[in-house]
């Protein structure tokens, strides 16, 4: 805690941005209160297991895979959704694990990824102006007056699907589908269909050879080969549906945001005073925040100060977003200042929303571009002997056309085939695992020779 007092509601008392300007208050504050009543969606000693897996990778010894959807959409609630983007998390973890030679923490950008934020609070076509959609938990994406109006209800529907995409993935994290020898069998049906199978074969090969290793030991049954820890996260942007689901710790006393294990800020909502640093500094979730090329080293410091008062470890997560281009300017000042200041976070690298172009009507995103800014942040870090500590991702496990390049070489001509984002466009489930095998890749070259495994020297 800072010296001014905290409570769930005090962020109430500063100013925000990226707020829905709902037209019934009442209808909110009945909102609400429902749903303060509500079970909790995740639990505070689930945070608390995330946090000690973060702190390990705030110090080299774990790398943390962040992804999913942009935007989690009211329509895509299946089962089938579900599984297809935590069978390519697990896929890329799989990957990634033997790349560092490092545990992997899971993280997905799901379960509760419903809000976005907006460069304009409205949005214009053929002379008609409309407020912007602003994600399924606030309006919808139909361009018509009625849809745009925000929804106090919607808050509601949002938890339930939230709860119900949250049993489902404790299912398949615990229940005998995230079995690595299951997992591995994908990977290499992955391996067989794509252009680059040769680049891939010897990765997997070792994969391969280290399962059946394991197996002749009689390993093949232990926990930890037929289960794995998988915790959610999104962006905390909708703050009356955050107060709302925190609670008090029953053990601790301490308050926590159980909508998901771990919440960031964007870089559009990072402001020192405003709401939503005041929300987040108080609870006691691991937590994040969004750092773009308009960061100055002064102001992060201090933010990080506010977050994480006590420099606890694995309690605040920096997620670099500059772009390919930018990176190599603007993020060495930041690791120097923050490493210089003895401030303890976990950096993770997040290639997409800096790396966002048009093409035509179609908002889109160079896989050459993402691996760039990757390849960047890394090298920043090695140059400034701090750990890369991770990577942020869009995907989905569904075969969309929204992001240019990979293997497959999807061109500008392509992306009409199956653009289905209402937001940001998104790796498809074969960009992401080869993202996945390239970056392992580069994990494995930049091991220090004669010391422990580490993503970079300290």
């Amino acid at each position: 805690m800072t010296a001014r007092g905290w409570s769930p509601d005090s962020w109430r008392q500063m100013p925000i941005r990226q707020v829905p300007d709902y037209p019934d208050m009442a209808a909110l504050a009945a909102m609400e209160a429902k749903i303060a009543r509500f079970p909790p969606l995740v639990f505070a000693g689930e945070a608390r297991r995330l946090k000690a897996a973060l702190a390990r990778a705030g110090e080299g010894q774990a790398f943390v895979l962040q992804g999913g959807d942009c935007a989690e959409g009211f329509a895509d609630f299946t089962a089938n959704t579900i599984r297809d983007s935590f069978r390519v998390l697990l896929q890329m973890a799989v990957v990634l694990t033997f790349g560092a030679s490092l545990p992997v923490v899971k993280l997905g950008r799901m379960a509760g990824q419903f809000a976005k934020p907006r460069s304009s609070d409205t949005e214009t076509k053929d002379g008609v102006t409309l407020p912007s959609y602003r994600g399924d938990i606030v309006n919808g994406p139909d361009f018509t007056p009625e849809a745009r109006i925000p929804d106090p209800s919607r808050m509601e529907f949002a938890y339930m699907q939230s709860a119900g995409t949250l049993n489902l993935l404790r299912a398949f994290a615990t229940g005998g589908y995230a079995d690595l020898h299951q997992v591995h069998r994908w990977n290499l049906g992955f391996v067989a269909r794509s252009p680059l199978a040769d680049r891939y074969a010897d990765l997997a090969h070792r994969i391969d050879e280290t399962l059946n290793f394991m197996q002749a030991c009689g390993m093949s049954d232990a926990p930890q080969v037929r289960e794995t820890d998988f915790y959610t996260s999104h962006e905390s942007l909708l703050l009356p549906y955050e107060q709302a689901l925190t609670r008090v710790d029953s053990t601790t006393g301490d308050p926590y945001a159980c909508s998901a294990h771990f919440l960031w800020i964007g870089d559009r909502t990072r402001q020192p005073e405003g709401a939503h640093v005041e929300f987040l500094r108080g609870v006691r979730n691991p937590i994040g925040m969004k750092v773009g090329p308009t960061m100055e080293a002064d102001e992060l410091v201090r933010l990080t100060e506010i977050l994480n008062p006590a420099n606890e470890k694995g309690r605040l997560t920096l997620i670099s977003r500059m772009g390919a281009d930018k990176v190599e300017a603007k993020l060495p000042p930041l690791l120097r200042a923050v490493r210089r200041a003895g401030r303890e976070v976990v950096w993770l690298c997040d290639p997409m929303h800096g790396n966002t172009t048009t093409v035509g009507s179609y908002k889109t995103r160079s896989f050459d571009a993402i691996l760039g800014e990757v390849r960047r942040f890394f090298d920043a870090h090695l140059a400034e002997g701090t750990f890369a500590g991770g990577v942020h991702v869009e995907m989905t496990g569904s075969d969309v056309t929204e992001c240019l390049g990979g293997a497959h070489k999807l061109t500008e001509a392509d992306l009409s085939a199956n653009y289905a984002t209402f937001c940001d466009p998104r790796l498809n489930a074969e960009q992401s695992l080869e993202l996945a095998f390239l970056i392992a890749e580069e994990l494995k070259a930049r091991r220090v020779p004669g010391t422990a495994p580490a993503v970079a020297a300290q």
